[in-house]
């Protein structure tokens, strides 16, 4: 059993004493810790090496002591593993030197064997969890098949991600084929993580906001929800889609177990918007945390009694900055676990 289960409550909707908190990327640059090893080794030596991503993960919760480790990786292993070239640059973002833009390339994406593929991923999960010693719950994610899609066709990050955007609408059939071989290889790799010892799953939809609420429906929403079915019946499953806040009300209906949330949408719109009965998570504005100390601690207190401490992760509405104090990400930790006090 696990001994700090907070998180695991709070996911089923049962009452808790105070909320459970994590950050997403709190196994990140912020950290002098985690630079140390950056320094030593490439980006995807660190994701393909068990023993470095174990470490890079349990580092957090040493250092910082939140009640979730969620597992060192990258969304982009998976496009890796279906034969997308993708070269990851540190400080520079992931490049995809070839990216698809035919049907052509499309019929080249294969599903594949999850073992062969991305076997190093369950190798990490299983010592992470010899090193977590049953101390607090490990998540395991991928990207959603949309945000992967986004990469895949654009070549690179993007403020607007126009290409793909243009791919869809102008190549649907092409388009919906990706996304579909993506969404079955994501289902595959995620049963696989459940497996090998995760105790909860989440989604990120990081590039969900890009698209206008019935494309969303069309091209992300509809894919996300094919890996929620596929899931809940063997884990909890989060979804977290950045700047989507208009499919909240559709997500709440889903089999997921909780929804992220971001920092433009306030605590009493999500409430409403889910119907007030799902676990909710986020949505501290990650810059934020170059507040004062003092500040952080009240804002956080603030944010909780706005969403109200039960069916509540704290979290930060994306993913935490490499310029963050190590001591502001411990204030921010450190609020939550004094909530209630």
């Amino acid at each position: 059993m696990i001994k700090n289960d907070l998180f695991l409550r709070a996911l089923k909707g049962e009452s808790v004493e105070r909320p459970p908190v994590w950050m997403m990327r709190q196994a990140g640059r912020y950290l002098p810790e985690f630079r140390a090893l950056r320094d030593k080794y490439d980006f995807f030596t660190r994701c393909e090496t068990p023993e470095l991503a174990a470490e890079i993960t349990v580092q957090p919760i040493r250092i910082v002591k939140p009640d979730a480790a969620i597992l060192f990786s990258d969304i982009l292993v998976v496009p890796r593993a279906m034969g997308i070239h993708v070269e990851l640059k540190d400080n520079l973002g992931p490049i995809i030197p070839d990216p698809i833009r035919t049907m052509e390339q499309v019929n080249q994406v294969f599903i594949p064997n999850i073992e062969e593929t991305l076997g190093y991923v369950m190798d990490a999960v299983k010592l992470t969890k010899e090193m977590l010693n049953d101390e607090v719950p490990l998540i395991g994610f991928a990207g959603s098949p949309w945000t992967i899609f986004c990469y895949a066709v654009e070549g690179k990050g993007s403020k607007s991600f126009d290409t793909a955007k243009g791919f869809c609408f102008s190549n649907p059939v092409a388009a919906h084929t990706l996304l579909q071989k993506i969404t079955d290889t994501t289902i595959l790799y995620l049963k696989e993580k459940v497996k090998a010892g995760c105790n909860a799953i989440q989604i990120f939809d990081s590039w969900g906001g890009m698209l206008s609420p019935a494309d969303y429906q069309e091209f992300s929403w509809k894919y996300i929800n094919q890996i929620v079915e596929a899931l809940a019946e063997e884990t909890e499953v989060i979804v977290f889609g950045k700047g989507c806040w208009f499919a909240l009300n559709d997500m709440a209906k889903s089999k997921a177990s909780a929804l992220g949330v971001d920092w433009t949408c306030s605590p009493r719109n999500a409430r409403y918007l889910t119907g007030g009965n799902i676990t909710l998570q986020g949505n501290f504005d990650p810059s934020r945390l170059l507040s004062p100390i003092p500040t952080i601690k009240k804002m956080v207190h603030e944010m909780i009694d706005e969403f109200g401490k039960d069916k509540y992760i704290v979290n930060l509405g994306h993913g935490i900055l490499p310029n963050i104090p190590v001591d502001h990400a411990k204030a921010f930790v450190e609020a939550v676990k004094e909530y209630n006090q």
